[in-house]
């Protein structure tokens, strides 16, 4: 598969501040890839620097292999969709997708039908003479893409597009975004706070954390094998139990924590006597009888019975909060709250991170 987009060394600094630390970075093409992160981790700042309205302070940014150092954000093959969309509110959702075309010197009857073709692809057709204040939000995210892709360009930006839409709306978008990006074979590059989206639309993910990117791979990998203590916190919930190792063995680590010897996946360069964390997500936790291997003992502070799962928030007497999701095929045998339990879990669901960094 070709590169789209190629990072090398990107450093991105304002003043004394860097947004951005040297990154390097390939994106496939037709590939949908999401840069996840909090808010200020850089990942706007990168897509800026993509889309040409950012240059970088260091490094190269190539789309299909030619350099764009000097090359606006007209003149690159991207075009870009804000996060509050810029759609026009006099022009009809014709005009809207078509304006792009226009200023580019299209003739008006190529650019209707161009515009009447790209309609069709976001099943917007009926809506063509409609103005935009006409449209549900969902309407207006079809229309915002359908004028992105009028221009055909290689690769199309999105910065949050969905952020302002409510819950259901925003999971009736993702599936349409994909179905969208499959269509018409361009690469996406989609960013997101909301790691759902990310996981849910993605072929790949790059997971960024103060301006650097801390893991890249498929949503499966970044969720199931995360290499390091942020990525494994903020993707997906995970309990956070910290000790020392105490053994290294066959690809496993055993840390003494304050809740007992428990055991994981080696994630990281460790030796005896290092710190560490074992992260366990909640529904790798199992009830167990007490004493057993890998196990531990936690109070039921909270319940939240919800059909087919039940979530425990867990006392375990350390700082962080504990979490377990169980499977309720028996609801007679459901904890209450206040209730004394048994935790156990197999190490092989279980990674043990340092904290703060990367694993090697």
């Amino acid at each position: 598969m070709t590169t789209a987009i190629e990072l090398e060394k990107v450093r991105i600094t304002f003043g004394t501040f860097t947004a951005v630390h040297d990154t390097n970075l390939d994106i496939r093409d037709g590939e949908f890839f999401s840069f996840l992160g909090p808010s200020g981790c850089g990942k706007t700042t990168l897509l800026r620097t993509i889309s040409g309205f950012t240059e970088p302070s260091a490094g190269v940014v190539r789309i299909g292999g030619k350099d764009m150092a000097g090359i606006g954000p007209n003149k690159r093959p991207t075009a870009l969709i804000f996060q509050n969309l810029a759609l026009f509110p006099m022009m009809t959702v014709a005009e809207n997708v078509a304006y792009g075309l226009r200023v580019r010197g299209v003739g008006k009857s190529e650019r209707e039908q161009r515009a009447m073709k790209l309609l069709d692809q976001v099943a917007l057709t009926p809506h063509a003479h409609k103005k935009i204040s006409a449209l549900s939000g969902g309407q207006k995210q079809r229309v915002a893409i359908a004028r992105a892709l009028a221009v055909e360009p290689k690769v199309l930006l999105l910065d949050e597009p969905l952020s302002a839409l409510d819950l259901k709306l925003r999971q009736h978008m993702r599936r349409e975004l994909r179905e969208i990006q499959q269509r018409v074979g361009i690469t996406f590059i989609y960013i997101t706070h909301d790691q759902g989206e990310a996981l849910n639309m993605s072929d790949r993910i790059a997971v960024m954390n103060a301006g650097h990117i801390e893991q890249v791979g498929t949503g499966r990998e970044i969720y199931s094998k995360p290499q390091s203590a942020f990525v494994a916190s903020f993707v997906g919930e995970s309990n956070e139990l910290p000790g020392k190792v105490s053994r290294i063995s066959d690809g496993m680590c055993t840390v003494d924590t304050p809740l007992g010897a428990l055991s994981g996946r080696v994630g990281g360069d460790f030796r005896v006597g290092d710190a560490a964390t074992l992260f366990v997500r909640p529904e790798q936790l199992r009830l167990a009888a007490p004493g057993g291997d890998h196990a531990f003992r936690a109070r039921v502070d909270d319940l939240s019975f919800e059909g087919s799962m039940t979530h425990l928030g867990l006392d375990t007497g350390l700082a962080q909060d504990c979490a377990a999701t169980l499977m309720t095929s028996n609801h007679e045998s459901l904890p209450e709250i206040g209730a004394d339990l048994g935790l156990s879990f197999n190490p092989l669901d279980a990674i043990v991170l340092k904290s703060g960094a990367p694993a090697a």
